[in-house]
C-alpha cells in the first residue's frame, strides 16, 4: 500500500468504522483495547499520511493516544466541519460507514493538523477542566435546592455539597500541578494571571483549549473563541453582525467570569 493513503475512523462507543482512500476499503472493528491494538497494527503497515477522527465526547481519546504512541499521524477534527464538508459534496446520507468515508476524504482534502507531542497532556488537562465544570454546576444546583429544602433533605444536600466542594479543591490542585509540569504552559499561565480579573480557572481553560494564543493575531484569536462579529451580507442585504461558534469552553468562562479569581 502506498504511503499516500488517508484514513477516516468513525468512532462510536462500541465500534470503529474505518475507511481508506486508495482502495476504497471500509471495515469495522471493536472499540476496545484489543480492537484498538489490531487497528493500530494495521495502520502502521498502511503508513497513512493522516488518520482523521471526530471529537466524540471522549470515545476517540484511546485510539488517538495509541496512534500517537505508535508514530501514526492522527488528527481529531471538528464534527461540524466534517458535516459541512459532506454537505458541500452533496452527501446528505449519514451512516457509520459513510461517515468513515467522509472522514478519509476530509483528511485528504483539508489536511487537518496532526496531534503533536504535548497534545496528550493537553487532553488530560481539558478532561480535568471539563470535570471541574461538571462539579461546579452540581454545586450550584445543590445550593439552589438547599434553600427551600426540608430539614431532613437539607442535611443530605449539605453532605453532598461538602463532598463536591472537596472534589473541586482536589481538581484545582491537580490542574495547577499539571499546568506547572510543562514549562511553556507555566509561562503562559503566569502571564495570564497578571491580567486583572483573570484567575486560575480562566487561565487553565485558555492554556488547555486555546493553544493558538500567542501564535496568531488578535483577530484570529477572537474568531477561534467565537467573540468576533461575523458578517451577514449578501447583495444589497446588510444584516446584523453576530457572534457564534468557536471554542465554547473558553467563551463561557469569559462571559460568566472566573469565580476563583482574586
Amino acid at each position: 500500500m502506498s504511503a499516500s493513503c488517508f484514513i477516516g475512523v468513525d468512532v462510536s462507543k462500541a465500534a470503529l468504522d474505518v475507511a481508506e482512500t486508495l482502495e476504497k476499503r471500509v471495515w469495522r472493528g471493536d472499540n476496545d483495547e484489543a480492537g484498538i491494538d489490531r487497528l493500530v497494527a494495521d495502520l502502521r503497515m498502511l503508513k497513512p499520511k493522516c488518520v482523521a477522527m471526530e471529537a466524540t465526547g471522549g470515545y476517540e481519546r484511546s485510539l488517538a493516544k495509541a496512534l500517537w504512541e505508535a508514530g501514526v499521524p492522527a488528527a481529531i477534527v471538528n464534527p461540524r466541519q466534517v458535516r459541512d464538508f459532506a454537505r458541500a459534496g452533496g452527501l446528505l446520507a449519514k451512516t457509520d460507514r459513510i461517515d468513515a468515508q467522509v472522514l478519509s476524504r476530509f483528511a485528504e482534502v483539508m489536511r487537518p493538523r496532526v496531534l503533536q507531542s504535548d497534545d496528550t497532556a493537553r487532553e488530560e488537562l481539558s478532561a480535568l477542566e471539563a470535570r471541574r465544570r461538571q462539579l461546579t454546576e452540581m454545586v450550584t444546583a445543590e445550593k439552589n435546592w438547599l434553600r427551600p429544602a426540608q430539614p431532613k433533605v437539607a442535611r443530605g444536600i449539605r453532605q453532598h455539597l461538602g463532598w463536591l466542594e472537596k472534589e473541586v479543591k482536589k481538581l484545582d490542585k491537580e490542574i495547577e500541578a499539571l499546568m506547572r509540569s510543562n514549562a511553556q504552559w507555566r509561562i503562559k499561565y503566569e502571564i495570564l494571571r497578571t491580567a486583572p480579573g483573570v484567575g486560575p480557572v480562566l487561565s487553565a481553560t485558555i492554556v488547555a483549549d486555546l493553544p493558538e494564543l500567542g501564535q496568531v493575531d488578535r483577530r484570529s484569536i477572537a474568531a477561534l473563541v467565537g467573540v468576533a462579529p461575523l458578517n451577514r451580507d449578501s447583495g444589497t442585504l446588510r444584516g446584523r453582525r453576530t457572534v457564534w461558534g468557536g471554542r465554547t469552553t473558553v467563551r463561557n468562562v469569559l462571559f460568566n467570569g472566573d469565580s476563583s479569581c482574586h
